[in-house]
């Protein structure tokens, strides 16, 4: 049961980062940011398969990194591009691996 809260996390973290991406820049830097952000699955999954490293690790790291960009950034991550944005990154950090920390605690088996 928490694998199955762990990929619905995952997956409303990364839609709620697509829309929000989706409205923040405009032109180029919004068809860029969302093809970076579209890849990043199929890339984790490529990554954890070369490497050897578990997928569910990697998917805590994503779910993780999703959820604190909207808990810093409150549903606009264009904020991070503003001018002056090295507190609102690393409150990011701080928050993806607090985050990724208590779900690799919550996940029975590792």
């Amino acid at each position: 049961m928490p694998l199955l809260a762990l990929w619905l996390l995952a997956v409303t973290g990364w839609l709620a980062v697509t829309l929000g991406l989706a409205r923040a820049p405009a032109g180029f830097a919004r068809r860029t940011a969302l093809l970076a952000h579209l890849m990043t699955g199929p890339g984790v999954v490529l990554f954890c398969a070369v490497t050897g490293f578990g997928s569910l690790h990697g998917t805590i790291a994503l779910a993780a990194e999703w959820w604190a960009l909207i808990l810093v950034t409150g549903l606009r991550p264009g904020r991070l591009l503003a001018t002056g944005t090295l507190p609102r990154l690393a409150a990011w950090a701080a928050a993806a691996a607090a985050l990724a920390l208590l779900a690799t605690r919550w996940m029975p088996g590792i």
